[in-house]
């Protein structure tokens, strides 16, 4: 609802702009004044014009406030809910909203829309399946998934057209790895490799997991530190080792032969986990791209020519990078401007910061892989496109796999999109980097413009939740402010086991306070519990901070925490059933209500709880616009604190005036509304009792 009048505020103060001073601002900000008797908005516009129009702020103002508030008075419909305008300060305008109007515009759930035109494309979680998912994992998994649910359209809002994709390196040096260990370590072979994956699924044991330990053997087996050498190996031994990752990896990018197949069976089965794994968070997908189309389909061929003919790629023939092709680095296209070319000068010498884009050995690079992926996204690879199979099926959609094959005749098509966001962590800055310089390069300056790297720091466990996992940590590391997780050494938290974990912790709190609830409600109860626990934590902060994760701090009932957000839903729900009434009657009644009372100092602290409400749809617009959902996390944390302080100060059902009653019961049923749609947004649910 405030976006509606700062919609329009903005709308009729741009027109009297244009009007007046023959002026138009790109952008109109509104802020909140620091305090509520100031009034409920502020625009620092005078300031923003003071240069161009070489007068003091103050008397911008004074001009603008005086036309708003004829404006006001002459024609109110005009500016509707907007009470008077005043000056503040060295040239604020101050605006105060007329509250009972406002409350009823409110009450009828009036708020303005958020989306357009375009499809959006979202890549997240992005796991190599080569093992099982861990903590890291799961940031990248809920902040896409939460973004999408803030851009899709839903009953709230018109939203955007949005595609989920989720990237799979199935033919990456990871899963080389781990077909390293099945053949070289365990001796298997395609055969056996089946048999093995039979056998795994008939006795209850997880691929998933069965890998996460292989993985973490080979990474030391390749080192000679592991357990499979009896003793330590000559020099020449790992040089074959290293050799036998090359040959395995250039197998799987080659296709159509053993290897390869090993690894498609593999890939698939952990991929399924996955799946299975962000379903239980509530993730989804729309579509598997895969990597080893990328290859068979040659899109980077295709990528490769064009990135050939418009000078972008150049083979290398000199230097440490000669017989490769490359291209330079984002940082170095200054350099290329002023030589004219991409190719370096002779007598330059070769640009040894060259991005290398194929291999001397004729492998493509992990960046030339993803740039042929990203001219799909964009649809600027003409005539090319995935075939596309069923591979899971959701229970509101299908989630698609890229194939060879002929597409099935009712798949959609991914490769159109208007903007990409990237979920990617913030060590892969020169990779995305390096993509939308090939973008612009190529001359796709648009679609670089439309690219966006959604970036993140890691996630690590505090000392303490080490521990409670049962990691073994020496002094120094007990005294760190975190613990770093590493997949390669197989030290870190499975992102099963953390919600079974957390599941469980839940659960023990449930059972406690609830033991006349069925078996299977407090299971489902303490998975909402949990989930909601885990999702936000890992969205409160902002995605350039560090997240060590802990068990206690993510389930505590108190602080900025889910579970205290879900728990003040369940106390406004509790008011509702002991008054014998729902959230819908008690918003409907506020139309007939006398709500002169909220220009009273008492009528204060009600008021701003509904304006605080009232704000939801400035906070997804802002989340989009800044690609930042800790903005979100923290409105739903702020809400249930005024909600928590609005139930302690004011005694509901013991109300006896019957106005102030209703009044009462509307503002805690604002509240429940608000904070039960931004929980939603954040993937998480509003538990029946805590």
């Amino acid at each position: 609802m405030i976006r509606t009048i700062q919609l329009t505020l903005q709308a009729r103060i741009q027109a009297i702009l244009l009007a007046k001073y023959d002026v138009t601002l790109a952008q109109l900000a509104v802020e909140q004044p620091p305090n509520i008797a100031l009034g409920e908005l502020a625009l620092p516009v005078a300031f923003e014009l003071a240069k161009r129009l070489r007068k003091a702020p103050r008397a911008i103002a004074t001009e603008l406030a005086a036309e708003l508030n004829a404006l006001i008075a002459s024609s109110p419909d005009e500016l509707p809910g907007i009470a008077s305008v005043e000056i503040a300060g060295a040239g604020y305008l101050n605006i105060r909203l007329d509250r009972a109007a406002t409350v009823r515009r409110i009450a009828s759930d009036d708020h303005a829309e958020i989306g357009g035109e375009g499809f959006r494309l979202i890549e997240h979680t992005s796991i190599n399946p080569n093992k099982a998912a861990h903590i890291g994992h799961l940031r990248n998994a809920i902040l896409g998934d939460t973004f999408q649910r803030l851009l899709r359209p839903d009953s709230f809002k018109r939203g955007y057209q949005v595609g989920v994709q989720n990237y799979i390196d199935n033919t990456g040096v990871q899963v080389a790895d781990v077909v390293v260990g099945l053949v070289h370590l365990e001796g298997k072979t395609l055969e056996s490799t089946r048999a093995l994956l039979a056998d795994l699924l008939a006795t209850g044991q997880r691929v998933d997991f069965y890998c996460w330990d292989l993985y973490a053997r080979v990474s030391q087996w390749y080192g000679g530190t592991g357990v499979d050498d009896a003793t330590p190996p000559a020099s020449g031994e790992l040089t074959r080792r290293k050799q036998l990752r090359l040959d395995t990896l250039h197998a799987l990018e080659t296709g159509g032969n053993e290897t390869a197949q090993i690894a498609e069976l593999i890939s698939t089965a952990v991929l399924r986990r996955h799946l299975e794994t962000m379903q239980r968070l509530g993730i989804e997908y729309d579509f598997l791209p895969r990597e080893s189309e990328i290859l068979s389909l040659h899109f980077w061929d295709a990528a490769r020519t064009l990135m050939l003919d418009r000078g972008v790629l150049y083979e290398e023939t000199a230097g440490k990078n000669k017989g490769c092709l490359v291209m330079r680095r984002a940082g170095n296209t200054a350099v290329a401007a002023e030589q004219g070319s991409n190719t370096p000068e002779a007598e330059t010498g070769p640009d040894e910061d060259a991005k290398v884009i194929v291999r001397s050995n004729g492998t493509v690079t992990y960046v030339g892989k993803d740039i042929a992926y990203h001219l799909w996204k964009f649809g600027l690879l003409s005539g090319k496109d995935f075939g596309y199979a069923r591979f899971h099926e959701y229970p509101s959609h299908t989630c698609w796999i890229s194939t060879t094959a002929a597409s099935d005749p009712a798949a959609p098509t991914f490769g159109r999109a208007d903007a990409i966001y990237n979920v990617i962590d913030s060590r892969q800055n020169d990779p995305q980097n390096n993509v939308v310089a090939a973008l612009r390069g190529m001359g796709f300056a648009d679609a670089a413009d439309r690219y966006t790297h959604f970036s993140y720091e890691m996630v690590a466990m505090t000392p303490r939740c080490a521990v409670d996992l049962g990691y073994m940590l020496s002094e120094e590391d007990k005294a760190r402010p975190f613990v770093e997780v590493s997949g390669r050494k197989g030290y870190g938290v499975k992102a099963d086991d953390l919600l079974d974990k957390l599941i469980a912790a839940a659960q023990a709190e449930v059972d406690t306070r609830h033991p006349e609830l069925a078996a299977n409600e407090r299971v489902q109860i303490a998975t909402q519990i949990a989930v909601g626990a885990l999702r936000f934590f890992m969205l409160r902060f902002t995605r350039n901070t560090v997240i060590a994760f802990d068990f206690k701090d993510a389930l505590s009932f108190e602080g900025e925490t889910g579970p205290y957000i879900q728990y003040a839903i369940v106390r406004a729900a509790n008011i509702f059933r002991k008054a014998e009434t729902n959230e819908e009657a008690a918003l409907a009644a506020v139309a007939e209500l006398d709500l002169t009372t909220l220009a009273s100092e008492d009528g204060t602290s009600l008021w701003e709880t509904w304006l605080l409400a009232a704000r939801l749809t400035v906070l997804i617009d802002q989340a989009i616009a800044t690609s930042e959902p800790a903005h979100l996390a923290r409105y739903a944390f702020q809400l249930a604190q005024q909600f928590n302080n609005f139930y302690h100060r004011h005694h509901i059902l013991n109300e006896t005036d019957a106005t102030r009653r209703a009044l009462l019961l509307a503002t805690a049923a604002v509240a429940r509304r608000e904070m039960v749609r931004a929980l939603g947004y954040l993937g998480i649910e509003a538990p029946p009792v805590m």
